[in-house]
């Protein structure tokens, strides 16, 4: 394929599941050809404001904003405000799309994509989007009927799509992760200071962190630590709840627990893991296929749709993961954890089972489909 040089915007975000995913597929069209200019265009004040501009790219902020569920005061008003912000978005998203004059444009679900597809499509510029999920967004729904092409990381979703404009393309991740060998995982321990001669657990609760996953931890730490002799945890607690946990470990004596609020190097997290707890997110999900990990999948109660048991569900029917129940976590999900951990037939299974389902390829395939949209 001639990979000319293409002027792409790509639109989306409000969390690292739909931003990581976006730059992925941005690093990927940069590589095919250096000239391509790139426009990201998120909502004013979510996490793209931020993590895009330091990837390297330039960014553009839509006043949009999303319904709030919870009913109070403040978000009584913020659902007042969201028919006034959409009509302020899209006339901006237009006018985003003239100055630039993208030769395709790409979604990937979060408030933004909507305005920015809606006009690109009303303007007649090809575009795609990317759902990252097994059960389809709003928005990405909203927009399966007006985009040319829909990439997807799960079978079974002619039930949100149209069947003809469906790709199976899997989830972009970042390029460092990949299945790994004995020397990975001996840089790995060596980078975080473990032991070799322990089994090690790594629990992962995303950039904010995890309540759940951090209250299982806690109860187990205030149970002493039963099981977990022979088991090191490097623990990421997320940026939220670090002040929280700082103070529950002040004068605990716990050389075999590592927690931190920010994981630096992902991919030496997973290199030196015998067994993964985390969420559910797709791009999480995606991750550990990719490096080939046994998990224990906590979905969060706290996304639309319930994606995150759908994520994990794939998985689980399997036989290349386990779960846990959100409601059940602070009781059974250190003693399932630890368990798996001191079962090496079951991680040789699941390690197995999950391998296959990674797609390595994902950013090749979407960036495959976005230049036969502008042939």
């Amino acid at each position: 394929m001639n990979y000319k040089k293409l002027r792409v915007i790509i639109s989306g975000g409000g969390t690292g599941g739909h931003i990581f995913p976006a730059i992925s597929i941005a690093n990927k069209l940069r590589e095919l050809n250096p000239e391509t200019e790139i426009l990201f265009v998120g909502a004013e004040g979510k996490m793209e404001m931020e993590k895009v501009p330091a990837a390297g790219y330039k960014i553009v902020g839509l006043p949009i904003v999303g319904l709030q569920r919870k009913l109070n005061a403040k978000n009584l008003v913020n659902d007042a405000l969201v028919p006034f912000k959409l009509l302020q978005s899209i006339i901006k998203a237009g006018r985003v799309i003239r100055e630039f004059k993208p030769d395709v444009a790409v979604g990937v679900g979060g408030y933004a994509s909507a305005p920015l597809l809606r006009r690109a499509t009303a303007m007649h510029i090809p575009a795609l989007i990317q759902e990252q999920n097994g059960f389809a967004g709003l928005t990405n729904k909203m927009l399966g009927n007006k985009v040319d092409c829909i990439c997807v990381a799960y079978e079974g979703m002619e039930r949100f799509f149209p069947a003809e404009k469906i790709v199976f393309s899997g989830n972009p991740i970042r390029s460092e992760i990949h299945p790994y060998t004995e020397a990975d995982r001996a840089e790995a321990l060596k980078f975080y200071g473990l032991d070799p001669a322990k089994k090690h657990i790594f629990i992962v609760g995303g950039s904010l962190g995890s309540g759940t996953l951090n209250n299982a931890m806690k109860k187990w730490i205030e149970c002493s630590c039963p099981g977990g002799e022979d088991v090191e945890v490097l623990w990421q607690c997320g940026r939220y709840y670090k002040a929280g946990i700082d103070k529950f470990m002040a004068g605990r004596q716990l050389p075999h627990i590592h927690y931190t609020d920010f994981i630096s190097r992902m991919d030496l997290a997973y290199a030196m893991a015998d067994v993964i707890i985390s969420r559910s997110g797709a791009s999480s999900v995606s991750e550990i296929c990719a490096a080939g990990k046994a998990a224990v999948f906590v979905p969060s109660p706290n996304v639309a749709e319930d994606h995150q048991t759908h994520n994990a569900m794939a998985l689980v029917n399997r036989n290349a993961a386990m779960l846990v129940k959100d409601a059940d976590a602070a009781d059974e999900l250190l003693p399932v954890a630890l368990k798996l951990v001191h079962d090496p037939e079951k991680i040789a299974e699941l390690s197995k089972n999950v391998t296959p389902l990674a797609r390595l390829d994902a950013a090749q395939t979407i960036a495959d489909e976005i230049y036969k949209l502008v042939r």
